[in-house]
This record gives structure tokens, C-alpha cells and sequence, in this order.
């Protein structure tokens, strides 16, 4: 009977050593889990810092420069008016009513070049849907691009989506890029209806690994705009980090504004008609990458302040400690997660 109590005692602490040492790996690795998470969301914080950084000081810098503009446009008048005064003193009266009409018209030409600068519309090349300029300010125009994708279909009856012409604008509507892609794998379905995709167009085309490179180079450190955008990202075959994408396709703004659901994912197509009063995608040719990518661009232009706004206090709202405390593991070690057979044998 000794002999049995005492083997039994044995197997007791033995079972007890070994979930003691079990407890301790696993709070070690939840310890080493919790540090990883830790120093990677310290890095996406200074990435995110230098990233407000560079758009303040190009947002600085570009309030400079059309401040000079408009003084170098209001100085030219005034010094032309001054010469003729000089030279022309026998008539003050006409030249004084001539140089006062030079002056306002000069103003109100400065006025709306500065107005164009501003709000990244131009008069005649891409006037804002809404009738009003942009008002945020917090992100800086050369760090918004659109972005807008064709596929074709390869594989077996089409199905594989792979690029086949990418097209980027810029913040004012300025192509950057637009090219024809030539997929890896021989084309199946040119899907002609809606990529507006025909066979000589791939002819010449550039090859996937090239476009992928050049387009990459663009996009890197840019705020990209879209319409159901993470479509193009999987061809494009790239991760782009989440705050610094903005899908026209998912965004309650543009839904509230058109007065649909919230939870509702409305096409490009209708968000066009409905709020830029612009028809897109219409006729046979299928749709036209440069096209949808300026509607998107010009769609984000009507609640940019709001989205803006909404995506730094979401960054706000995410911030986390920099460093954790090991004691952050350590309340694994409490009685509440040890076996209950433990427990009871320690009583």
C-alpha cells in the first residue's frame, strides 16, 4: 500500500511538472506572438506618420507655388497699365478707364486659374459633376491616382481573368498610364462587350511582368482610386496597404449621397448617371479603362473632404502601444486556466 501511495504521488508531480512546463512554452509563444503584432503595427504607425508628413510638406509646398503664380499673373498687368500711363499721359482719362478694365479682367483670369489649380478641375477637360471644388485638404493631389483595369479570359472556356490594358490618371485627370498588357497564357475570351478588348490590340502589346513593374513604380506610395479596385490589384497580382485605397464600389458616402443603401454596392455605371449626370459604358465597344477611372476619379472628388476624414480617425482609432508588457502573457499562468485535475490535486 506505501508502495502504491508513493508511485502514485510520483506520477502525480510528474503530471503536474509536465503541464507546468506545457503552461509556460505556450504563455512564452502568445508572448512572442503578442511583440510581433506589437513591432508591426509600430512599423504601419511611422509608415503612416512619414506618409502624413510628405503630404503636408507637398501640400506646403504647393499652396507656395500658386501663391507665386498669382502674384507673377496680377504684376504683369499692373506693369503693361503703368508703361502705357508713362508713355501715353496726354489722355489720362481714357488710359485710366482702359488700365481699371485691364485690371479686373486680369484679376478675374487670375481668379480662375487659381480656382482650376485648387480644385483639380480643368474648364474644358474635366469640369466637377457637382458644381463645387474639393474641399479637403488634408490629402495632397500627386498622391492620388486612379485606377481602372481590362481582362480577357484564359484557360479552359475563359474563366481566368488576366490584364490585358491598365490606364492611371492623376489627381487632375491627367493620363499617367495606358497601356495594352499581353497576358501570360494564350487568350481564350477576349470578352470583347465589356473589356472592349479585340485581338490586334494585343498584338504588340507589353508583357505582363513589364507592365507589372512599371505600374507597380506608379502606384507605390500613391492613394489609388477605383471602382471595385481589389479586382484590379488581384490582376495586377499586388497587396496595396488598406488605408491608402479608396473603392468607390463599397464606400457609404457615395450610396448615402445617391440615396441608396447603405450596405448597397451600386456600378460605376449607375453612380455616374446618378451623380455626375455622365453616361459610361454604353454601345458595343465595350468599356473604355480611361473612362471608368475618371469617373471613379471624379466620384471620389464629391466626398473626398468626408472620406478623408473618416480614414484618419479610423488610423486614430487603430493606434496601439508601441511596446507590450510581458505581463500581458502572464495571466495565463492563473489558476483559471490550469486543468482542473491539477487544481484539485494542489488542494
Amino acid at each position: 500500500m506505501m508502495a502504491e501511495s508513493s508511485n502514485r504521488r510520483k506520477a502525480s508531480s510528474r503530471g503536474l511538472l509536465s503541464n507546468y512546463r506545457y503552461l509556460c512554452k505556450k504563455a512564452m509563444v502568445l508572448c512572442a506572438m503578442e511583440n510581433a503584432r506589437a513591432r508591426k503595427r509600430h512599423q504601419e504607425k511611422r509608415i503612416i506618420a512619414n506618409m502624413k508628413m510628405k503630404r503636408t510638406a507637398a501640400h506646403h509646398e504647393s499652396l507656395d507655388t500658386s501663391v507665386l503664380i498669382k502674384r507673377s499673373k496680377m504684376s504683369a498687368p499692373d506693369q503693361e497699365n503703368q508703361s502705357t500711363l508713362n508713355s501715353e499721359s496726354t489722355d489720362l482719362s481714357k488710359h485710366a478707364s482702359g488700365s481699371g478694365t485691364a485690371n479686373h479682367h486680369s484679376v478675374i483670369a487670375a481668379l480662375g486659374d487659381r480656382w482650376e489649380m485648387d480644385s483639380g478641375f480643368s474648364s474644358e477637360a474635366s469640369p466637377p459633376a457637382s458644381g463645387r471644388s474639393s474641399p479637403c485638404f488634408s490629402s495632397c493631389p500627386t498622391t492620388v491616382v486612379a485606377l481602372d483595369c481590362e481582362m480577357v479570359g484564359t484557360g479552359p472556356g475563359g474563366r481566368c481573368s488576366e490584364l490585358a490594358r491598365c490606364s492611371i490618371l492623376d489627381y487632375h485627370g491627367n493620363v499617367l498610364y495606358d497601356k495594352y498588357v499581353k497576358p501570360c497564357q494564350p487568350v481564350t475570351d477576349f470578352r470583347t462587350r465589356w473589356s472592349g478588348i479585340r485581338r490586334h490590340h494585343l498584338l504588340n502589346a507589353t508583357p505582363f511582368v513589364q507592365a507589372r513593374e512599371e505600374i507597380l513604380s506608379i502606384l507605390e506610395g500613391k492613394v489609388v482610386v477605383g471602382h471595385s479596385i481589389y479586382n484590379d490589384f488581384e490582376a495586377l497580382d499586388m497587396l496595396h496597404p488598406c488605408h491608402m485605397v479608396r473603392d468607390t464600389s463599397t464606400t457609404r458616402l457615395l450610396s448615402r449621397l445617391a440615396g441608396f443603401p447603405s450596405k448597397c454596392c451600386p456600378s460605376l455605371r449607375t453612380l455616374a448617371n446618378k451623380l455626375l449626370n455622365r453616361s459610361i459604358q454604353v454601345g458595343k465597344r465595350g468599356h473604355c479603362s480611361v473612362e471608368d477611372a475618371q469617373a471613379a476619379l471624379d466620384l471620389y472628388k464629391l466626398v473626398e473632404g468626408e472620406w478623408e476624414q473618416e480614414m484618419q480617425d479610423k488610423l486614430r482609432d487603430d493606434d496601439a502601444p508601441l511596446e507590450p508588457s510581458f505581463s500581458s502573457s502572464k495571466h495565463y499562468m492563473q489558476d483559471e486556466y490550469w486543468p482542473g485535475d491539477i487544481i484539485a490535486d494542489g488542494q
